[in-house]
């Protein structure tokens, strides 16, 4: 009769995979916190920059009598 082992997992090894799950769970909801907040900065200054564009500076406009 052939004996077959069987891969099992030691106390150690179990705490090894443990921590590397742990640490891959990490990653990924970091790596998702960033791909919501990037695009949310970047259109918070695409807003501000239209929001600037649109105000009224006394540096903007054109005196009297000057040429265009």
């Amino acid at each position: 009769m052939i004996r077959v082992r069987t891969c099992e997992l030691t106390p150690m090894g179990s705490k090894i995979a443990k921590a590397a799950i742990l640490v891959t769970a990490m990653m990924f909801f970091a790596i998702l916190a960033l791909d919501i907040a990037i695009p949310a900065l970047v259109l918070c200054i695409m807003a501000l920059s239209t929001w600037l564009v649109s105000l009224d500076l006394p540096i903007a406009r054109k005196q009297g009598g000057e040429a265009a």
